[in-house]
Formats: structure tokens, C-alpha cells, sequence
């Protein structure tokens, strides 16, 4: 047997597609607090859209045209509400102690999004060209130099600033969410903790 086929064979054992674009879901899962996933990818699609017309016609038509100042806008508040829906999303699976039933990874790579994030939010206010993202910039450099890494991560260059925040970082981030968004299907949705624990079923 190939190693397609025991991939191909693995797959269809551990991941089914009842279970990959399942039709239907628990009861509880209609609870207002599993919806800051979902609020949260949505506002990254957005990100990802606004961000790519930004970098197509780049700083000085965000600068200077109404339609740029638009997107320029959709993009800053979009990246407020990613955090705040991911903050919140972050909390209440905290609370709901996530990582039962064997989703230790699942939480894991959550975590490591919230972490990617921070310097991704940090390269897109510097990559803003005014003078708050100077501002930031020449506050931020000695931080950078006291970690060491402000010869890896120079907070004055924008060029390089520039390009971990569109094509590095988000790509980044786009590979941790469909791997986590895939744990979640592979594990299911975590039940609430007052909720009976589910029947295991093997797989055969």
C-alpha cells in the first residue's frame, strides 16, 4: 500500500465527513458564547480582504483618497473587533476549560494564534505612515534591542515591518486558524462543564 492511500485511509477514519461539515450540532452550542469563534474568523476574512485592497494601491491612497481613508478605517475597526471577539473567545473557553476530552491542542493552538496576533496588530500600526506609527516605532525600538531581536525585527524599517504585516504574519495566522478551526471539527465542540460527558464511540 502507497502512502497516499494510508493517508487517504486515515483520514476518512479519524476525520469522516459527518464530522468535517457536520448538518447538524449539540443544543448548547446555540449559546451566545460559542459565537466569538465565529465572530472572530469573520472579522479576520474581513481583515484579510480590506488589507489585501490596502496593500494593492498602497499608503499614499489611504492617505489621500476618500475611498482609501474608507478601507483604511474598515481595516483599523475591523482589527478591534478581531481582538475584542478573540479576547472574549480566548475567556470563555478559559472558563469553560476547553481543553477536555482530549482538546489540549485544540487550546494550544489557540493560544499561539492570540500570541501571533500581537506583533501582527503591532507591524500594521507601524505600517501606517503617519505619526502615531512613528511615534511607535521610535518607542518601541529599545524594547526591541533590550529582547535582542532589533536585529531581526527593526521597528524603523518600514519596508520590513511592511512585509511581515501583509504576507508573513498573516499567512501565519491563516495556516493556525485552519489548523485550529480543523481540531475543532476533528474533536467536536466542547460541551459545557455541567453537561453529562458525551458516549465514546470508536471508530472502526
Amino acid at each position: 500500500m502507497n502512502w497516499t492511500k494510508k493517508v487517504q485511509q486515515t483520514l476518512q477514519r479519524e476525520l469522516p465527513y459527518e464530522d468535517l461539515l457536520p448538518s447538524e450540532l449539540p443544543r448548547y452550542v446555540h449559546s451566545y458564547v460559542y459565537y466569538f469563534g465565529v465572530a472572530t474568523l469573520a472579522s479576520f476574512v474581513l481583515l484579510v480582504v480590506s488589507g489585501i485592497i490596502l496593500a494593492a494601491f498602497g499608503p499614499q491612497w489611504w492617505h489621500v483618497s476618500g475611498v482609501g481613508h474608507f478601507f483604511n478605517s474598515l481595516h483599523f475597526w475591523t482589527v478591534q473587533m478581531f481582538f475584542f471577539a478573540m479576547v472574549l473567545h480566548l475567556w470563555s473557553q478559559f472558563f469553560m476549560a476547553a481543553w477536555r476530552d482530549g482538546r489540549q491542542w485544540t487550546w494550544v493552538v489557540g493560544v499561539l494564534l492570540f500570541l501571533i496576533s500581537v506583533p501582527t496588530a503591532l507591524t500594521g500600526f507601524l505600517s501606517q505612515q503617519n505619526f502615531d506609527s512613528q511615534w511607535i516605532a521610535v518607542q518601541g525600538k529599545d524594547a526591541m534591542n533590550a529582547l535582542g531581536v532589533g536585529g531581526f525585527f527593526n521597528l524603523l524599517n518600514f519596508g520590513q515591518m511592511y512585509g511581515f504585516h501583509i504576507v508573513i504574519l498573516p499567512l501565519v495566522l491563516a495556516i493556525l486558524i485552519g489548523l485550529h478551526i480543523l481540531l475543532v471539527r476533528w474533536h467536536g465542540v466542547v460541551r459545557p462543564i455541567d453537561d453529562p460527558p458525551p458516549k465514546v464511540v470508536r471508530r472502526s
